[in-house]
């Protein structure tokens, strides 16, 4: 049975002063993301406020543990993005 996996990462982007400041860095943690573990991203709420952001990244797979290993990836790579503008993620599955 298939496994769908649902990252969300809560973001607090302290250093944003504009929409156009945040809207640079939440793109390019998307893209990057986007590419490095082929997932769907997007971001789902705060889209206008300046140094708020909610994404979502999600997975499909053939097993809830590869599922589970890309998104402990993609969890990964955007603390390192991203660093302590990381203020939550949370997994959800859909089965």
């Amino acid at each position: 049975m298939a496994a769908i996996g649902v990252l969300t990462l809560e973001l607090r982007i302290e250093d944003s002063h504009s929409l156009k400041e945040k809207r640079h860095v939440v793109q390019s943690l998307k893209d990057r993301l986007r590419h490095k573990f082929n997932v769907s991203v997007a971001e789902i709420a705060h889209q206008d406020l300046w140094q708020r952001a909610t994404i979502a990244a999600v997975t499909v797979s053939s097993d809830r543990e590869n599922a589970e290993k890309v998104l402990r990836g993609v969890e990964d790579e955007a603390a390192g993005m991203v660093g302590s503008a990381l203020v939550e993620a949370t997994v959800e599955w859909i089965e």
